[in-house]
């Protein structure tokens, strides 16, 4: 393959900014500075090119340039590139809420979004938001995922933490721990094992995984002293999907299992709420750990972590699960066109490329004049 073949096959990365005052800019920029990262993918920033120009001279990273650019179609392989969501003057607050860091950050993923719909870019990874702020009449969400889910049409879906030797997903995600019981359904954690045994095969390549599911209550009931949901309703669950050809075994004690590292022996955990996943997860995965959206026709990924308003602007923050973030989501691309290329004589129907273009008329894809991107120098 020779040089520009290479650039034109790079997987474009889209990057949303995030809540602006949060940590958000810090670890794109610390990440994006390792110039050897544009060897291996191309990267188009969503946010504003006055902030980041701000937070650099912050962070005082002067070798670090963004191109400006109108469209992600004028994307440049070899640089940098963000794209403006916003044009007004803003007021930076580092570390506080503000109502404007929330319609920026939902600006940047509703343009995010329409270009991944267009296949301008392949991937997206979102630097993490306020879910306070970011809260108005068109974003009605308790977060990403619920909002993607909702942007593409997908009713079964899970978000699964990934780390390097653990991943784990939650039948209910952000919700209130008194909605949890209501929420445990039969139906609804049969759909998550499939969602994960899918993901499982698709996107990270495991031809047969092997799936623990975890109990509600302490000790998973103790066979219905401790409550009874383990027996009617986790049980014959794992039972349906395990005569369903999946894997999936349980409900396991959460303390126990963790405890004495009883997950090593399974692919992925898949935990009844939210703190019951994430408490293991980020005690034994935070740095290196990624949050992944399963079951979207598109590949999303964010850092294990939020905004970290208490460290924003103190060059405190760590850009390890950003970084890792964004090789998940490129590793993630290629698993499902391997698995694509493996299975198509057996996929109900033929997948498109990821890398498949859209063609716009009157359009150069490969324009890039100096009258559509400009280097930041301030």
């Amino acid at each position: 393959m020779n040089p520009s073949e290479h650039e034109s096959n790079k997987i474009r990365v889209g990057i949303t900014h995030g809540d602006f005052n949060g940590i958000g800019y810090e670890i794109i920029m610390k990440t994006l500075q390792d110039s050897r990262v544009l060897e291996v993918f191309t990267p188009v920033v969503y946010g504003s090119s006055k902030i980041a120009s701000y937070y650099r001279k912050i962070f005082d990273i002067p070798e670090l340039n963004f191109n400006l650019i109108k469209k992600a179609d004028y994307a440049n392989p070899k640089r940098i590139n963000i794209i403006n969501c916003y044009e007004n003057e803003v007021k930076i607050e580092m570390g506080k809420q503000s109502a404007v860091a929330g319609e920026l950050a939902y600006y940047a993923l509703e343009r995010a979004i329409e270009d991944l719909n267009r296949h301008k870019i392949d991937v997206l990874v979102t630097a993490p938001i306020s879910k306070y702020n970011i809260q108005s009449d068109k974003f009605n969400f308790s977060g990403h995922t619920e909002y993607l889910a909702s942007k593409f049409g997908t009713k079964d879906y899970l978000m699964l933490m990934v780390g390097n030797t653990l991943r784990i997903g939650v039948v209910t995600g952000h919700i209130p721990l008194k909605d949890v019981c209501q929420n445990i359904t039969q139906e609804t954690i049969l759909s998550k094992i499939k969602v994960m045994n899918s993901t499982l095969q698709k996107d990270f390549g495991i031809r047969k995984p092997k799936i623990a599911v975890l109990g509600l209550n302490p000790h998973a009931g103790d066979e219905g002293l401790i409550g009874r949901e383990e027996i009617e309703i986790i049980r014959p669950a794992i039972q349906k999907a395990f005569d369903e050809n999946i894997l999936a075994f349980g409900p396991y004690p959460a303390d126990g299992f963790f405890g004495s590292s009883n997950f090593t022996n399974y692919d992925a955990v898949l935990a009844m709420y939210h703190d019951q996943g994430m408490l293991p997860f980020k005690s034994i995965a935070f740095e290196e750990g990624i949050n992944f959206t399963a079951g979207l026709p598109i590949i999303r990924t964010s850092p294990a972590h939020g905004t970290a308003f208490d460290i924003a602007g103190k060059n405190l923050a760590s850009p390890d699960s950003f970084r890792q973030a964004i090789y998940s989501a490129i590793d993630i691309y290629k698993n499902r066109e391997l698995f694509v290329k493996l299975n198509k004589d057996t996929l109900p129907y033929k997948q498109p490329s990821q890398k498949q273009e859209i063609e716009t008329a009157g359009e150069d894809q490969q324009l890039f004049n100096s009258e559509r991107i400009n280097e930041i120098n301030s």
